[in-house]
């Protein structure tokens, strides 16, 4: 086994349930809990665990000139999907870029968002989302600890690779992000671009205690693999998913004797126990997933090679190169909902509107293959309008309401979304948003 995977293992190990390390009465152990990346030339998406320092490798503020001091924290909205409130907004951040290399640091940007819309359910709900990039100027060209564990270069946000002796791990300096990041409008997930070609990564997958956002994903931005991993991360971050790779050869890890785990892509209970219970994934058991498999309840996962089970043989929560399983799937379309609703008014709602005025809404579209939309219905006083159905704007001329009759009325509009690729009722209650406005003629 390779040693950046035995030191990996080796801190998941202290933490495992049932371990020592699990007893809450124990002092905290310092530093951040990070995700390991799998090996480049290997399958599996991650391996493990590990605690890292919150700060990166060159500590002190790097002195711009005048001309990058004037670049340095620019704010642009890279894909603009409606206001900030409403979507899901995505910040990116490059690493080891100077002032001249910032065009590049656009251009990569604009490959990992075309990279992750490449996989569902991102490609279906895209316009779920904003992206953002703030511009940090580095002194130097690339990041620490490429090509050699020894090279250091004087970058904005820390960067380095060797992080924790773990070559493809990519560590950041949290505090210097948040920087940036605090720049942007609104950030609901973070994307650090490491200016390398070099693979790696990592996740940061607790939320932020200071600025709410999801977690950080690093990645390097010249290299596609990398891009992978960072997937994978917002699979835990975004989705809530638990790893469903496994170890066959590390001691501690042959069964696992803990309680049933939170995670909704992770079980002790075989497939039976999940139909006859009503848990977990059943709702999707015997159905054929996107990555190849049939939902079952498949031994492995978790890290632990007997114990636990999960949905399917192989999905992006085990392996690169996959897609997500239907559990999985559906959990990130949760996580999506978490964070933005899909209808937003563009005519104010805080006046009466009158005759000639018009009531209007965005609603995003879903960019799926299937070609399926969002279902909008209009309501006035709780009566549905069947006629209005589809629509995003209605004139109030065009309402039946009597001329003058003094009354203020209410109209409504509810978008909802009724995919086939969610089923737990709990989710579905939340894909859909109304707005309203007063109306009087």
């Amino acid at each position: 086994m390779a040693v950046g995977v035995t030191v990996a293992l080796a801190a998941v190990l202290a933490a495992a349930p049932g371990s020592a390390a699990a007893d809450p009465t124990a002092p905290p152990t310092a530093g951040v809990e990070v995700e390991v990346p799998g090996p480049e030339n290997g399958t599996l998406a991650g391996s493990g665990h590990t605690l890292v320092p919150p700060e990166g490798r060159n500590r002190t503020a790097s002195r711009l000139t005048a001309t990058e001091a004037a670049a340095d924290g620019e704010v642009a909205k890279m894909v603009d999907n409606g206001p900030t409130a409403d979507r899901l907004d995505i910040v990116v951040v490059g690493d080891g870029y100077t002032a001249a290399e910032l065009p590049r640091f656009h251009a990569d940007a604009q490959q990992k968002w075309a990279e992750l819309t490449a996989v569902e359910p991102y490609t279906t709900y895209r316009n779920l989302f904003n992206v953002w990039t703030v511009d940090a100027v580095s002194n130097q060209s690339g990041v620490s600890g490429d090509p050699s564990p020894d090279t250091l270069r004087d970058t904005a946000l820390g960067s380095y690779f060797w992080c924790d002796e773990i070559e493809r791990l990519l560590c950041i300096d949290q505090d210097k992000v948040d920087g940036y990041v605090a720049k942007a409008p609104e950030a609901d997930l973070v994307l650090v671009l490491a200016n390398s070609t070099k693979y790696g990564g990592a996740g940061y997958n607790e939320r932020s205690e200071t600025l709410d956002y999801e977690g950080i994903s690093t990645a390097s931005a010249g290299n596609e693999k990398s891009g992978e991993v960072a997937i994978h991360e917002t699979g835990h971050s975004l989705g809530k998913l638990a790893d469903e790779y496994f170890y066959s050869d590390y001691p501690g890890y042959e069964r696992y004797l803990g309680p049933e785990p939170a995670d909704s892509n992770i079980t002790t209970l075989t497939a039976e126990d999940l139909a006859g219970q009503g848990t977990k994934w059943h709702r999707w058991l015997g159905e054929q997933s996107p990555d190849g498999g049939t939902v079952g309840a498949y031994e492995g996962g978790g890290y632990y090679v007997t114990g636990l089970r999960r949905p399917t043989e192989n999905s992006l929560m085990r392996s690169l190169g996959k897609p997500f399983n239907l559990p999985g799937v559906e959990a990130m379309i949760a996580g999506f909902y978490r964070e933005a609703r899909i209808a937003s008014p563009v005519t104010a709602t805080d006046r009466t509107l009158r005759k000639g005025d018009t009531a209007k809404a965005l609603v995003p579209r879903l960019t799926g293959a299937d070609g399926r939309q969002l279902t909008i219905r209009w309501h006035l006083d709780g009566r549905e309008m069947k006629s209005l159905a589809g629509r995003t704007a209605v004139r109030v001329s065009d309402l039946a309401l009597r001329p003058r009759d003094g009354r203020t009325h209410t109209l409504s509009l509810t978008a909802e979304d009724r995919t086939p690729a969610v089923r737990d009722r709990g989710i579905a209650r939340t894909m859909r948003s109304t707005v309203s406005w007063k109306v009087r003629l």
